[in-house]
């Protein structure tokens, strides 16, 4: 599975898949769904999880500034509140393009 173009219109991704798909993505969505460390923690060797105190996301969090591809498997987004460490794969995008609308 591969992405043939994306593009932010208004406040969502638009995804174009090489299956013919399309997925249409909130950026909110997008945002509140980051699995970076920063976001969801981390586990050690033991399996504890450590993980940031909660910090409220403010208008800023979900404004798209930049989007960039890495490698052949993922895109990278940056925020407006400067946050850019997410990682999102193509599968993960894929799933995330189908859960129902918040």
């Amino acid at each position: 599975m591969k992405i043939l173009d994306f593009q932010q219109i208004g406040e969502e991704l638009a995804i174009k898949w090489d299956d013919g798909g399309e997925s249409f993505i909130q950026l909110e969505t997008l945002r509140r769904c980051c699995l970076c460390a920063g976001c969801k923690g981390e586990v050690d060797i033991m399996g504890n999880l450590y993980k940031n105190p909660e910090k409220p996301l403010t208008a800023a969090a979900f404004k798209l500034v930049r989007m960039d591809r890495v490698g052949g498997y993922a895109l990278q987004p940056a925020w407006g509140d400067g946050h850019s460490t997410g990682l999102f794969s193509f599968e993960y995008l894929k799933r995330v393009g189908e859960l129902p609308p918040a």
